[in-house]
C-alpha cells in the first residue's frame, strides 16, 4: 500500500491586492526527505509555506497532514500538527537567555512554578541528540548568528516538530555556519526529521536536497532531483530565460585613488576596538573586493566610512576631499553610494511607501522638492522609472516597503542608491537575499558602473562573489587587513587560508 506523504498541499491559491501569490500549488513533502523549493522572489514560496505554518490562510485549496485534511489557521495549530518554523529573520528575544527563548510559551513547570531544570535537562538532550551545540544559559544577543540559528531548531523540535520549515536557512551565515547547518540537516533528516527549505543558493540547493521543486510566478513550474539536473538548468526554470551565473567583464581601467582610508579604527557597541589601523585605496574604475569571514569587523569599517559609525581615529577621503565622520549627508552628496548589509536596519523606512523610499538621498534636492514644498509628480515618476528598470515586484509605487519581500527590499535599495550620480558605492553584501535574476542584474549594473568610471568597494560573504567581481582583493581577519591581491591571481585556496588567520606568501 502506498504510504501517503508526511505533508501535502492541493491546489493553493492565495490573492494578495493586485499580486495572485499562489496559483493552483500542490506540492508534497515525504517523511525523511530534504525538498528544496527554488524560485525568484516574489515566485510564491514564502507565501505557500506562511499558510503551511498558518501564518496566512488560503483562499481556496487544501493542506494534508499524514493523509488526513488539517485546518491551519494560525501557528498553534501547526505546531499541534507537528510543524516547526525557522523564519529567515530570527523570531527571538535578543535579552533572553536561550533556555527561555526555547520554552516561551512551551513552559515546563512542576505544579505552579516553572521548572528549569527539566526544561535545561530537555534541551541538553536535544541538543545532543542532533548535534546542536548550544550553552542554555548564553544570552541571545551575544551569541553568533549561527548558533541563533540552533537555537531556533532547538525550539521547533521542543514542540516536538517532525516537519520543519526552513526560510531562506543560510541568508545570513558564514560559509563554515553554512556547512555546519547541512550536518545538522543530515542528522535530522537521518531520525526521520522531514525538511523543507527555500532558498536562492542553487549550490546549496543541489548539495543537501533529496528533491527540488521550481516555482514561478506563483505556479509550480518543474520538480526534479540534484542527479538530474545542473545549476545552469535550475537557474533557467526559476527565470524562464538563460541567466549568465558567472560575471563577464573586461580588464579594469582604474585611474586616480576616488575614495582613500587611513589608519582607520573603530570600536564596536561594547567599546571593543575590532577595526585595527586599516588602509584602503580604491580607484576610480575598480572593485575592491574585500573578503573575510563575517564578525572579523566588515560591518563596523563600512559603518566608519559610510557615517553610520563613527571611528576612534584615521581619517576618510572622498574624491580629493577630507570627509568627517558621522556625517552620512555630506559623504551622499560628495558622491558615495551605499548598499548596506543590513536592510532593515539601514536601507528603508520599511513603513514608507516606495516613493519616499527611492528618494531618501535626495528628498530635499530639485526635482523632488522646490524649497518647503514637495513634487509629488516627480517623486512618483522616479518610482515607476526605477521599478520598471530594476524589475521590483511590487502592484503599486505606493506600496509600503514593509510589504515586499526581502529580495525586492533589496532590489529598492539598489536602484535608489545605484540610480544617481556617484563617485564610489560602497555595497555590503549587495545580492543578500536575492534570487539569480537579480543578482545577473546587480552584477552587471556594478560591472558597468567600473567601466563608467566609478570606483567600487565590495564588501561580502560570498567568495564566488568576491572573486568574480573584484579587480583587487584585500582580505579581513580579526580586524586587519592581512594581504591585498590581484583578482587574477588569487585562488579561492590561498584565500580560504588567508580568512583563516594563516600566514602565507603573497
Amino acid at each position: 500500500m502506498h504510504k501517503a506523504p508526511i505533508l501535502e498541499t492541493q491546489n493553493i491559491c492565495k490573492q494578495f491586492p493586485g499580486v495572485l501569490a499562489n496559483d493552483d500549488v500542490s506540492v508534497h513533502l515525504n517523511k525523511g526527505e530534504i525538498l528544496a523549493i527554488l524560485g525568484e522572489n516574489g515566485a510564491g514560496k514564502t507565501t505557500l509555506l506562511n499558510i503551511i505554518y498558518g501564518l496566512y490562510s488560503q483562499d481556496s485549496g487544501e493542506v494534508f497532514i499524514n493523509g488526513v485534511q488539517s485546518l491551519i489557521q494560525n501557528p498553534h495549530d501547526a505546531i499541534r500538527h507537528g510543524i516547526g518554523m525557522v523564519h529567515q529573520h530570527f523570531m527571538l528575544v535578543p535579552v533572553f537567555s536561550v533556555i527561555e527563548n526555547i520554552i516561551l510559551g512551551s513552559e515546563v513547570t512542576w505544579g505552579p512554578l516553572l521548572d528549569r531544570r527539566a526544561a535545561r535537562r530537555e534541551i541538553l538532550e536535544l541538543s545532543d541528540a542532533y548535534g546542536l551545540e548550544v550553552d542554555p544559559d548564553a544570552i541571545v544577543e551575544d551569541i553568533p548568528v549561527g548558533v541563533q540559528q540552533r537555537v531556533e531548531i532547538l525550539k521547533a523540535l521542543f514542540r516536538k516538530a517532525n516537519i520543519l520549515i526552513l526560510d531562506e536557512p543560510t541568508a545570513v551565515l558564514t560559509p563554515q555556519e553554512a556547512k555546519d547547518l547541512f550536518r545538522i540537516l543530515r542528522q535530522l533528516k537521518e531520525r526521520g526529521v522531514s525538511i523543507v527549505f527555500i532558498t536562492h543558493k542553487l549550490k546549496e540547493v543541489l548539495e543537501i536536497a533529496d528533491r527540488i521543486i521550481v516555482m514561478r510566478d506563483g505556479k509550480v513550474v518543474g520538480e526534479t532531483t540534484p542527479s538530474q539536473t545542473n545549476q545552469n538548468k535550475l537557474a533557467n526554470m526559476m527565470v524562464g530565460r538563460e541567466v549568465l551565473l558567472r560575471v563577464k567583464k573586461g580588464p579594469a581601467q582604474p585611474k586616480d585613488i576616488v575614495f582613500e582610508i587611513k589608519d582607520l579604527t573603530v570600536k564596536d557597541d561594547t567599546n571593543m576596538e575590532v577595526v585595527h589601523n586599516v588602509s584602503l585605496q580604491v580607484r576610480s574604475g575598480e572593485i575592491l573586493g574585500v573578503a573575510g569571514v563575517q564578525g572579523n569587523g566588515q560591518t563596523q569599517l563600512v559603518e566608519a566610512t559610510t557615517g553610520l559609525r563613527k571611528a576612534d581615529k584615521g581619517t576618510i577621503n572622498l574624491n580629493s576631499r577630507y570627509m568627517s565622520f558621522f556625517n552620512p549627508r555630506s559623504l551622499v552628496e560628495n558622491g558615495m553610494a551605499h548598499i548596506p548589509e543590513d536592510r532593515h536596519k539601514h536601507g528603508l523606512v520599511l513603513q514608507y511607501p516606495l516613493t519616499d523610499n527611492f528618494v531618501l538621498c535626495t528628498y530635499y534636492q530639485k526635482p523632488f522638492s522646490n524649497g518647503l514644498t514637495r513634487n509629488d509628480k516627480a517623486i512618483t515618476e522616479n518610482a515607476l522609472e526605477l521599478i520598471q528598470r530594476f524589475d521590483v515586484r511590487t502592484p503599486s509605487p505606493f506600496t509600503p516597503a514593509s510589504n515586499l519581500s526581502g529580495g525586492n527590499q533589496q532590489k529598492v535599495i539598489v536602484a535608489r542608491e545605484l540610480s544617481r550620480p556617484v563617485k564610489i558605492v560602497v555595497a555590503n553584501q549587495p545580492t543578500r537575499g536575492l534570487d539569480v535574476g537579480s543578482i545577473e542584474y546587480i552584477h552587471r549594473t556594478l560591472v558597468e558602473m567600473r567601466d563608467h568610471g566609478i570606483g567600487i568597494l565590495l564588501v561580502s560573504a560570498e567568495l564566488d562573489e568576491i572573486m568574480g567581481l573584484s579587480d583587487r582583493i584585500a582580505v579581513m581577519y580579526r580586524g586587519e587587513i592581512v594581504a591585498v591581491l590581484d583578482a587574477k591571481k588569487a585562488s579561492r585556496e590561498e584565500l580560504g587560508l588567508l580568512m583563516a588567520g594563516s600566514k602565507i606568501e603573497v
